[in-house]
């Protein structure tokens, strides 16, 4: 699986220009061959009992004594290695047309497989030093996407941005390896797993656990650690598919379940806080979500709030794992299918991301519309679409075992209702707010079909998925079951709830969008606007607690560098040759000069002889 896209990265970026004619072919197939591997592999793991679900391979020593180098195919790999390569197939397809006229395309496909092997090699090692170099990889090839297009100044920001953002999640990550290694001697899952007891409760284990979610935070954009997000959409719209709704963003969620023992000894307060993040994360990407007229800024809003479900399912512990694996796997499909379909908008609007500037495209893009239309469904928890299956059974979860943070999940239900009906209703109904160079049309079959396909995800896949607990079962070997299996309630309290306020959400972005003419011009807004079209400031924020001062830290070093350290070596530098000057006059080669000198020498001795004698 890892070494079909790693090949094709290190073909394409090694032989250059002139693989650009077959590039983009070389690159679909070994994410293809990397499928279809993951699905051979799917299918001999289910030929096992229920015990033995459980594969290593070890490679080799890696660091002698320490670590050994290996893979593992348990449920939960093999779960998100069908995503990677199912999804990203589908995105590497999609991209042939997306990317056609690109003179780089080459070298865009080769970034997507170095991303995908990096993807895989992160939920494949049997151990977090494995998966660290495949946390670094995905950290890399972001960067290098995000940025693809360096000529924009403001895309070349974005990927710095996201690299530096995620460096401080990554020291989390790395710390907590530290700290579990002293702690336990060993960095592989499989002897971690024997050795932490069930009991088990010290201050260790709390470090370790806030430190992994520290480095969660980081990578899933989860709050304090989402300012990237937002800005990284300024690469390509089949990176914002891939990597910000797909795959990359939800590693956070698969550290958080991978490391489950560390987040639930009795008493600790780790699985707390990965639920209090994930509440507040929810509500913050629906927020910020409500107020963007950028289309691709707006999914990755909803990106932010959706991973904040997973992360409030994920620290319910094996009671919501399911939940929040399930949800992250129909999430990468019907986001993936929105995110493509507002690349598709952008191929027929000449690149415009300004949905004030879009209008009535159901008319002339119907298939576009209606995979869109499929995906919002799902996201909103439409009944009997994915997400209504998968999100409500963490909202349901949540509330049964954190009613605060369960009740604060419907609400987030219910703003997702608004906001993504006013992103459907100002894009595709209403009227016609076209630019006069604008002749949107229906987007390539290369295009079109990946969309299809993953429209049928958001369809039923939740559905198989939640209904007799089929992923919970599958997920038992590697995760575990909770005490007592649940079983889906549609008419659960918490149920009725979220989707009546959805109801609730849609009807008035209705009102404001698809009813009423829609501005052309943003309208200045309330003081909670501003505040969400500022990204709830967390850019301020960052910058006024974190930038300016370490802009102040600089200085302050800067200063004492030059004058305290270079200023002292100067000095005395200085001083030796200033004195070294002046002794050197003394010398100036006449014997008299000399003479007379030892005269005053041998007469200035003598008075002092004299001198001490008296006394």
């Amino acid at each position: 699986m890892i070494a079909f896209p790693l090949l094709g990265a290190l073909i394409l970026l090694t032989l250059g220009r002139f693989t650009n004619r077959w590039g983009h072919l070389l690159g679909v197939a070994m994410s293809l061959a990397s499928f279809v591997v993951a699905v051979l592999a799917f299918f001999e793991l289910i030929g096992f009992g229920e015990e033995q679900r459980r594969k290593a391979v070890e490679l080799y020593d890696f660091i002698p004594g320490m670590v050994k180098m290996g893979l593992l195919i348990d449920p939960l790999s093999i779960s998100f290695a069908l995503l990677i390569t199912g999804v990203g197939s589908l995105i590497h397809i999609y991209s042939i047309g997306y990317m056609a006229h690109d003179e780089h395309r080459r070298r865009f496909f080769a970034y997507l497989n170095l991303f995908v092997a990096a993807m895989l090699l992160l939920v494949l090692a049997d151990n977090y030093v494995g998966l660290f170099i495949g946390w670094e990889g995905v950290g890399l090839a972001s960067y290098l996407l995000i940025g693809f297009w360096q000529f924009k100044p403001s895309a070349a920001t974005a990927a710095k941005k996201a690299f530096v953002v995620n460096r401080v999640g990554d020291f989390g990550l790395l710390v907590g390896m530290f700290v579990i290694w002293t702690t336990f001697g060993t960095l592989t899952f499989k002897n971690l797993g024997e050795q932490i007891t069930a009991g088990q409760t010290n201050g260790a284990m709390l470090a370790i656990g806030l430190l992994l979610l520290l480095g969660a935070c980081g990578k899933s954009a989860q709050l304090p650690l989402q300012s990237w997000l937002l800005d990284a959409m300024e690469g390509p719209t089949p990176v914002s598919a891939l990597i910000h709704a797909a795959t990359m963003v939800t590693a956070g969620v698969y550290l958080v379940v991978r490391s489950g023992a560390f987040f639930f000894p009795e008493g600790s307060g780790a699985a707390l806080a990965v639920t209090i993040v994930g509440a507040a994360t929810l509500l913050a990407g629906a927020i910020i979500g409500c107020a963007k007229d950028d289309i691709k800024k707006g999914l990755a809003g909803s990106t932010m709030s959706q991973i904040g479900y997973m992360m409030l399912g994920a620290g319910l512990g094996p009671a919501g794992y399911a939940f929040a694996i399930g949800h992250l796997i129909t999430h990468g499909f019907f986001k993936a299918d929105m995110f493509l379909g507002a690349g598709s908008v952008m191929h027929g609007m000449n690149d415009e991301v300004d949905m004030r500037k879009y209008g009535a495209l159901r008319k002339v893009m119907p298939i576009t519309f209606v995979t869109f239309f499929i995906g919002y469904l799902a996201i909103i928890g439409f009944p009997l679409l994915s997400g209504y299956f998968t999100k409500d059974g963490i909202i349901e979860t949540a509330v049964h075992h954190q009613p605060i943070l369960g009740w604060l999940a419907v609400l987030g239900a219910g703003i997702t209702g608004f906001y993504m009906s006013r992103m459907v209703f100002m894009t595709f109904f209403g009227q016609k707010r076209w630019a006069e160079d604008a002749h949107p049309h229906e987007s390539p079959l290369v295009m079109t079909i990946p969309l299809m396909i993953l429209s049928l995800g958001a369809l039923g896949l939740g559905a198989y998925l939640v209904l007799s607990n089929r992923l919970m079962l599958f997920l038992a070997p590697a995760v575990g079951l909770p005490e007592e299996l649940p079983h889906f309630a549609p008419f659960a309290p918490s149920g009725l709830a979220t989707l009546a306020l959805v109801a609730v959400g849609a009807a008035i972005a209705w009102m404001k969008y698809g009813r009423a003419e829609v501005p052309a011009v943003q309208p200045r807004g309330s003081f909670l606007t501003t505040f969400a079209r500022r990204d709830l400031y967390g850019d301020a924020l960052n910058e006024s607690l974190f930038m300016r001062p370490g802009q102040w830290l600089t200085r302050l070093a800067v200063f004492f560098d030059n004058r305290g350290i270079d200023g002292l070596v100067n000095g005395l530098a200085a001083g030796i040759g200033g004195s070294s000057g002046r002794l050197r006059r003394i010398q100036t080669g006449f014997a008299r000069t000399y003479a007379l000198s030892i005269l005053i020498g041998a007469a200035l001795l003598t008075g002092a002889l004299l001198l001490v004698g008296t006394i």
